[in-house]
């Protein structure tokens, strides 16, 4: 009984797939800091190494007296991303098609809003559509969300067969 219930409790705690087919969202309900270290520690476990770090609502901030009205309408609590990459699959898109490599390096953005934190990902098969570059894009966005899928459910406290 008790595994049906954790089962059910996993499916409703299933990634949110929001954003169109061109990005993919999850949403966690916990702060950006808690989400980034997870979500970067799955990254580099899966081979994704993390090569920049950038701080976007810090860099925003600094433009929040000249915008005035006009900045943060959303009241976004933090905005970071992480720019990263696998030496192996970049090797792969650029042997398929060299104009796929606009792909890489790739970035996920983690934005903060009320306490919950949602993970975006520009979808590599969408970029590459028609491309002969691909089914390897398939292959790599493949990889990228079964990572970020692992963070959320360590995040969630879910057993990682959820």
């Amino acid at each position: 009984m008790k595994r049906i219930v954790l089962l059910f409790a996993c499916l409703w705690l299933t990634p949110v797939h929001a954003g169109g087919d061109n990005v993919r969202v999850w949403a966690v309900d916990k702060t950006l800091t808690a989400v980034y270290k997870v979500v970067y520690q799955h990254l580099e476990s899966n081979n994704f190494f993390v090569v920049f770090e950038p701080d976007i609502q810090d860099n925003l901030s600094h433009f929040a007296e000249r915008w005035g009205e006009d900045y943060n309408r959303n009241k976004l609590e933090g905005i970071r991303a992480m720019v990263f990459c696998n030496g192996w699959y970049a090797n792969q898109v650029s042997n398929a098609d060299p104009d796929m490599l606009a792909m890489c390096p790739l970035h996920l953005t983690l934005v903060q809003q009320l306490g919950q934190t949602r993970i975006l990902f520009v979808r590599p098969s969408v970029v590459a559509a028609g491309s002969k570059a691909q089914r390897i894009a398939r292959e790599l966005e493949d990889d990228v969300i079964k990572a970020v899928d692992g963070a959320v459910n360590e995040l969630r406290g879910c057993p990682a067969a959820c």
